[in-house]
């Protein structure tokens, strides 16, 4: 099974990749973006016997910083 863990920045907490993919949108000409917000997406392919708990242990623990980020955990469909 496939789970997909997405982490972005918690809200205050400033984003220079984001501002730069602001500033990239605005230089090709583009308008209408207020703002960007970059984050990560991360692909587990896992037994069906791992847990929702063990994801989010997961993610707590590895995959994000919980000071800082937070995350979501989805379980693809096969």
């Amino acid at each position: 099974m496939k789970v997909r863990v997405f982490v972005s920045l918690k809200n205050g907490v400033l984003d220079p990749q984001g501002r730069a993919i602001h500033h990239a949108i605005e230089g090709l000409g583009f308008s209408g973006v207020a703002d960007v917000r970059a984050g990560r997406m991360i692909e587990l392919e896992v037994d069906d016997t791992v847990t929702d708990a063990a994801l989010d242990q997961m993610a707590q623990k590895l995959l994000a910083n919980m000071v800082i980020e937070n995350y979501s955990i989805e379980r693809v469909a096969a």
